[in-house]
């Protein structure tokens, strides 16, 4: 029993440190290498590029750490909490805090979690689409004629909104367009009967107020066909305004964000979209209530004033307020005939007035008078023309005499002569003659030409 090594390790009195590197020791040479699954929790990236999270399941957890420079291909599996994942990498004990974890090597998405993953990455890439914004929202019409559904055929969720809808508003035309809500192609198909319905309201159709899609509860995998791309992208370009029912009030869709009004469930989408019969009733009633009150108060205040009418002194002497009235009318149209006689003899006045004016002022007279000025001014201006072309004339033949004398004609009459050069020029200075040259002297009675020497 001494050579025992479970009685020797007993025996032994370790530290901290050296009883953990032996733990550490242990569970990497008898487990190592681990894959293991389970969904993420308390995530954390590390400015060092480093991701710390738990993975747990419904009765455990289990820590690990996902060092940066592990990422395969350089880049790490996008994480987030409660992403179910499957990780591979080696069991190992972080011994600073005494604890075991998994170093991770690698990190892969795997069932719900990936959905999960689907779900984030198409709803974060829409919001910023703007297809959730409320400002496209649009309210849904308070008193629908006509109500559709884009929903399965067969089950009990087409049944119990039908049953809503005709318990609320029996007088409210339903429509609906069948299709599959789960499957491969259910999603193509919700799809086309929202943009079928848009297509053929008021058409082929009824006029659509209001359209209700959606489905009862289920799994994740059941409902992804309202997660679909399309189905979102029906949603946004409808006309209609739309309800967006799914599953159960836990469950949300990427078409709930999309659509104008999300139920928690088919049968309060069906409450919402249509008035409460009976309560309509109640307030039709209330109003036929309160008018018929109003009417008999009305026909009261009548009847009083009525009553008032026959006690008043109209009622009791009519003659003699028919005489009163009368002799008021008389003493009216007195004070009528005066001021209309005093405003004659006014306007009277004035116009004697205006005609002693106009006498005073004869058109024969005022013409006469202005032919006279006329005829002044024109004699006036008869002389004063005269005398100025007199004078023009006089001045122009002093400048005419002045012109003879100055030109060089004069010049020769007055015995002068002028010397030009043979071709033309006129010879100013002994500085431009030079021997040999050709000159024509003019004379007052002809030209002279020579040569100089």
């Amino acid at each position: 029993m001494a050579n025992d090594p479970v009685t020797a390790l007993a025996s032994k009195v370790f530290t901290v440190s050296e009883l953990t590197a032996n733990v550490r020791k242990t569970l990497e040479s008898s487990i190592g290498q681990v894959c293991v699954e389970g969904e993420v929790s308390n995530y954390r990236m590390q400015a060092s590029g480093h991701q710390y999270f738990t993975l747990k399941d419904a009765k455990a957890q289990l820590a690990c750490v996902w060092f940066a420079g592990r990422f395969s291909g350089g880049r790490a599996t996008p994480l987030s909490e409660g992403m179910a994942v499957q990780i591979r990498g080696a069991l190992t004990v972080f011994e600073a805090q005494g604890k075991y974890q998994v170093n991770v090597q690698s990190v892969q998405a795997s069932g719900t979690g990936l959905l999960q993953a689907k779900f984030d990455a198409l709803k974060r890439r829409l919001q910023e689409e703007g297809l959730f914004d409320r400002a496209r929202k649009r309210p849904l019409p308070p008193h629908p004629a006509t109500v559709a559904l884009v929903t399965s055929p067969t089950g009990s969720v087409v049944q119990d909104m039908l049953k809503v809808l005709g318990r609320r508003a029996p007088w409210v035309r339903v429509l609906v367009f069948p299709v599959r809500v789960q499957g491969q192609s259910a999603a193509a198909e919700i799809a086309e009967g929202i943009r079928f319905l848009n297509r053929e309201s008021g058409v082929s159709l009824p006029f659509i107020d209001v359209i209700i899609a959606g489905r009862g509860g289920g799994s994740v995998e059941d409902l992804w066909c309202f997660n679909e791309e399309m189905v979102a992208r029906a949603i946004f370009e409808s006309a209609i305004p739309l309800v967006s029912a799914v599953g159960h009030e836990t469950d949300f869709t990427i078409a709930d964000f999309v659509a104008d009004h999300r139920a928690p469930t088919p049968s309060v989408a069906a409450e919402t979209v249509v008035p409460d019969g009976i309560a309509l009733r109640r307030e039709v009633r209330a109003y036929g209530d309160r008018m018929e009150t109003l009417v008999h108060n009305q026909l009261g205040r009548w009847q009083q004033r009525l009553d008032y009418l026959e006690r008043s002194a109209l009622f009791r002497e009519p003659r003699a307020r028919l005489a009163e009235a009368a002799q008021r009318v008389d003493t009216t149209a007195e004070t009528l005939r005066r001021a209309l006689q005093d405003r004659l003899g006014s306007l009277a006045r004035k116009v004697e007035v205006l005609g002693a004016s106009v006498r005073s002022h004869r058109p024969d007279q005022v013409l006469a008078l202005r032919r006279q000025q006329i005829e002044a001014v024109h004699a006036r201006l008869e002389r004063v023309t005269s005398s100025l072309l007199v004078n023009k004339s006089q001045e122009i033949e002093r400048l005419r005499q002045k012109l003879v004398l100055l030109s060089p004609e004069g010049t020769l009459e007055r015995g002068y002569s002028i010397a030009l050069s043979e071709k033309g020029g006129v010879i100013r200075s002994v500085s431009e003659v030079r021997p040999g040259m050709r000159m024509v002297t003019r004379l007052r009675d002809g030209r002279v030409e020579s040569v100089v020497e």
